[in-house]
């Protein structure tokens, strides 16, 4: 009979027990090679083990934390995407002081008189939101003396972090140009804005597919000669590139038209007569009426162009109806003429108010393009002249985000305008695709003038344009680099250090900008990064976004309900 072993009297689980402990007893070996080496291995001498067990692993370890160090020098303010940590060598919050909460609530105090006695005041208050300093909580805004350019590629942020945050938190009346209504700045503000003011809707394409609840006449504004000049070049602009607007027949169908906008505004008809008028050069009821009313000299240039050489004066006359076509679509022209039952919407009234003006026209809208800038520029002309009324500046102040200005709000003498805008409290945000879409609108002179007379430049990701990011590159400047090198030579190893310097971000990293950060260029300060704050991570987004997700179904069912055949529709198919 064979004797049992100790595993068939054990309990189970005792036969695992020996187990885990040889588990310890391996991890100590490795202790006990540093410990005690000597008990590990016997036969090798003391020289032997003192470089082996000592010497050998804390140069590995050292080594190790070296390399670890360098690749960390190199990289903490460089990885891509990780907006927790700064971009080296740009704006410490001590550099950009006038644009955080002390100097900007102590520069709001000084321009809006209802807050200077005021013990507290909201953040709104004091200024625009941009983002925070780079790897921080600090935030960055702009005072209400600032006027803003901001180039941003499509889904950069622009809309997300700087449209509709501003909105939401501005204390005055706000305009705001769009060529989207939908999941876009439109929907998300509109709810927000009725709460604290009237929300007025100009939609002359029907890009909201909302009824029509205003009207606005143009020809208000035109019972000068500079007012009338002023809504021609609307149209020019929207028709015709900057490089274009010099030549014979841009400048002689605009004045056709000024002249016509003249004549029509000083008898208060409807703009509408105009096309009337561009169709019949030889009525002579524009000239009676601009004699009527003393404007005999434009009444002459009138004449002489109506009675030149045909050729001429039919191709004056075919390029300014060109020019005005929209105004044949009965759509369209019903939201610049009088309609019952329609108030109207005033300028002069709106920037008193703290009212919300949305300007929605599709890309490439020509003539329609033009009443939205003629709207955008009648406003701020309308805040100017309460401004001046009102002690020099508006309070609370004004904000126009003129978003996709490129492409819906080509105002001619914008750049002229960010000379004094800000001071008077009309704060514009021209938002761009791109530095060179700004020149095709403006004139490479023309952009260049915005660019300097902005106070606040923000850069966001998506610049592909490899001549305007070596320009920034250039404006950021460079900073010194440490440079260590070693050689080694019959006396023995030396080591060398020497600074060099760098650009701090070269063109090809501000093309590489991750989404949901910007540079930040405010007149007289070290440029900054930011990190951007989207109106869907701050409080409150939750209500916001339901709003704006019931207002774009809103949308497609009155898209849809317009498409819808009707019982017409039946009828020509049989």
């Amino acid at each position: 009979m064979m004797a049992a072993g100790p595993s068939s009297t054990a309990p189970p689980f005792e036969q695992f027990r020996a187990v885990p402990d040889a588990i310890p007893r391996a991890r100590r070996r490795g202790a006990d090679a540093l410990i005690r080496p000597d008990q590990l291995w016997p036969s090798l001498g003391e020289t032997s083990l003192l470089i082996g067990a000592r010497i050998l692993p804390v140069l590995a370890l050292l080594a190790l934390a070296a390399a670890s160090g360098l690749w960390w020098s190199r990289h903490k303010g460089t990885l891509g995407g990780n907006r927790k940590r700064r971009i080296e060598g740009t704006a410490k919050a001590k550099d950009i002081a006038p644009v955080l909460a002390a100097a900007i609530t102590d520069k709001a105090r000084s321009l809006r008189p209802s807050l200077k006695d005021a013990q507290r005041i909201a953040p709104s208050d004091t200024g625009i939101l941009l983002g925070n300093l780079q790897g921080s909580k600090t935030e960055v805004r702009m005072g209400w003396e600032d006027v803003a350019v901001a180039i941003m590629a499509p889904r950069s942020g622009k809309t997300t972090s700087l449209a509709i945050p501003s909105i939401l938190a501005a204390p005055g009346a706000v305009l705001l140009t769009s060529n989207k209504a939908a999941g876009d700045a439109y929907t998300t503000c509109f709810d927000a804005r009725s709460k604290v003011g009237r929300v007025w809707s100009m939609d002359p394409q029907q890009i909201a597919h909302a009824p029509r609840t205003m009207w606005w006449n143009p020809l208000a504004d035109a019972k000068s000669l500079e007012g009338a000049g002023r809504l021609a070049g609307h149209f020019l602009a929207a028709s015709v590139d900057a490089s274009q607007q010099g030549d014979f027949w841009s400048k002689a169908g605009s004045n056709i038209l000024s002249q016509l906008f003249l004549a029509a505004a000083l008898d208060n008809r409807p703009i509408t007569d105009v096309m009337q008028w561009l169709a019949f050069p030889a009525d002579r009821r524009p000239l009676d009426i601009l004699r009527d009313h003393g404007f005999t000299a434009v009444a002459a240039q009138l004449k002489g162009t109506v009675e030149g050489p045909p050729e001429t004066r039919d191709g004056v006359y075919e390029t300014a109806r060109q020019y005005a076509s929209a105004l044949l679509s009965a759509d369209i022209a019903t939201w610049v003429t009088p309609q019952k039952d329609v108030p109207e919407f005033r300028p002069a009234d709106f920037v008193a108010s703290t009212d919300t003006l949305f300007l929605l026209s599709k890309d490439g809208g020509g003539g329609a393009s033009a009443l939205i800038a003629a709207c955008a520029d009648s406003v701020m002309r309308a805040a100017t002249a309460r401004a001046e009324r009102s002690g020099g500046r508006l309070d609370p102040p004004m904000l126009a985000i003129l978003d996709e200005a490129a492409n819906v709000c080509k105002i001619s003498d914008l750049p002229d305008l960010y000379s004094h805008l800000g001071s008077r409290g009309i704060i514009p945000i021209t938002i761009l695709q791109s530095y060179r879409q700004g020149q095709k609108v403006w004139s490479d002179a023309g952009m260049d003038a915005m660019w300097s007379a902005a106070t606040i430049k923000v850069i966001g990701a998506g610049i592909d344009d490899p001549d305007f990011a070596d320009k920034l590159s250039r404006l950021i400047g460079d900073h010194d680099v440490e440079t260590k090198s070693t050689s080694i030579s019959d006396s023995g190893k030396s080591t060398s250090i020497s600074m060099r310097q760098e650009r701090i971000l070269p063109a090809d990293r501000i093309r590489a900008l991750p989404k949901g950060t910007a540079l930040l260029f405010a007149t007289g300060l070290r440029p900054a990064a930011l990190d951007l704050r989207p109106w869907y991570l701050e409080p409150g987004a939750g209500d916001l976004a339901a709003a704006s997700k019931a207002a774009s179904e809103a949308i497609t069912a009155r898209a849809i309900a317009k498409a819808a055949p009707t019982q017409a529709d039946f009828k020509k198919a049989a």
